[in-house]
């Protein structure tokens, strides 16, 4: 787990947040032997934009995608194993 440096300056924020987030992240401060406070820290610190539309995903949507990119990795797959076949092929006609 990262933590905040001692030498870096803390600054008071204030925000609301729901009492299900409240309980959220009481439980995983308590899962990870750490503070609330270092909590939300560590979740500012690691959150990447990029991925964010991933992670929002419900579960169904991410069973999807994850479906679609399986289809198109096999067909990937298949197009490689034709066209390696196909050389194979003309190189063992070559051989002869």
């Amino acid at each position: 787990m990262k933590t905040t440096p001692r030498s870096e300056k803390l600054v008071r924020k204030q925000f609301l947040i729901s009492t299900r987030q409240i309980e959220k992240l009481n439980w995983l401060a308590k899962d990870e032997g750490t503070s609330v406070a270092q909590m939300v820290r560590q979740a500012i610190d690691t959150y990447n934009p990029n991925t964010a539309a991933i992670s929002g995903l419900d579960a169904s949507e991410l069973m999807e995608l994850a479906s679609e990119r399986l289809k198109e990795a096999i067909t990937s797959t298949q197009k490689a194993n034709r066209a390696v076949s196909k050389t194979l092929k003309k190189l063992s006609t070559r051989s002869i």
